[in-house]
C-alpha cells in the first residue's frame, strides 16, 4: 500500500489562530485539494495525522470536527480527491500524551492500523514538530512552507528539524515532486538475475 501521512492545518487548509472551530473558519489553500487529487490518481492514499488540542481546551467539540471534516471532504470529492482517515491527538499540551506530535503515536497509529512499513511511508506537514513526529515514527519526513510554524528559509532548516527533512513550496510541489521520483524509480533499469 502506497501511503502519505499528512498533516491539516498549515498544509492543507490556512491556519487560524485560536484554532478552526466551524466549518465556516476552514479554507483549503491554494492548489492543496487538487494536490490530494494528485497523489490518489498516482495509487497513493492520503491519511491526516494532527494535533487538535482545542478539544482538550473546550474551544469546539468532536460534532464540530467533525463538521469541519464533513466540508473538507465534500470539497476533496469535488476535485476526484479523497483522504481515508484523520487520526488526531484531541489532548492540550499540558496533559502529557504520547500521541501529540512532535512524538510519534499518531503515527504509529496509522503504521497499526494499515499494516504499512513507516519507513516507506512520505509523512509532510508544515512545522518542525510534523517533521519529529514524522522521523520519531520512522517515516520520511518533508516540510511545506505554507504554515505559519515553517521556517522563512527553506534552504536552512534549523538544527530541531531531523536530518533529511525534505522541503517543497506547498503541497502541490510535494505531490509533483514525491510522483516524480516515484515514476523515475520504476523507471530506472533493474540490474539482471545471475
Amino acid at each position: 500500500m502506497k501511503l502519505v501521512i499528512v498533516d491539516r492545518d498549515g498544509t492543507i487548509n490556512i491556519e487560524r489562530e485560536g484554532y478552526i472551530q466551524t466549518p465556516d473558519e476552514w479554507e483549503p489553500l491554494p492548489g492543496a485539494l487538487n494536490a490530494i487529487a494528485q497523489l490518489n490518481h498516482a495509487g497513493y492514499h492520503v491519511v491526516i495525522a494532527a494535533n487538535m488540542p482545542g478539544l482538550g481546551r473546550g474551544l469546539f467539540d468532536v460534532a464540530a470536527l467533525n463538521d469541519i471534516q464533513a466540508k473538507m471532504n465534500k470539497q476533496l470529492a469535488a476535485v476526484g480527491a479523497r483522504v481515508e482517515a484523520m487520526f488526531y491527538c484531541p489532548h492540550a499540551p499540558d496533559e502529557g500524551c504520547a500521541c501529540r506530535k512532535p512524538l510519534p503515536g499518531l503515527f504509529q497509529q496509522i503504521g497499526e492500523r494499515y499494516k504499512v512499513d513507516l519507513s516507506q511511508v512520505h509523512a509532510v506537514g508544515d512545522s518542525e514538530r510534523d517533521a519529529q513526529a514524522a522521523a520519531a515514527a520512522g517515516c520520511i519526513p518533508h516540510l511545506v512552507l505554507t504554515g505559519k510554524n515553517a521556517p522563512a528559509q527553506p534552504g536552512a532548516l534549523p538544527p530541531a528539524f531531523p536530518p533529511g527533512t525534505r522541503v517543497h513550496a506547498d503541497l502541490a510541489a510535494f505531490a509533483t515532486a514525491l510522483i516524480g521520483q516515484a515514476e523515475a524509480d520504476e523507471a530506472a533499469p533493474r540490474p539482471a538475475a545471475v
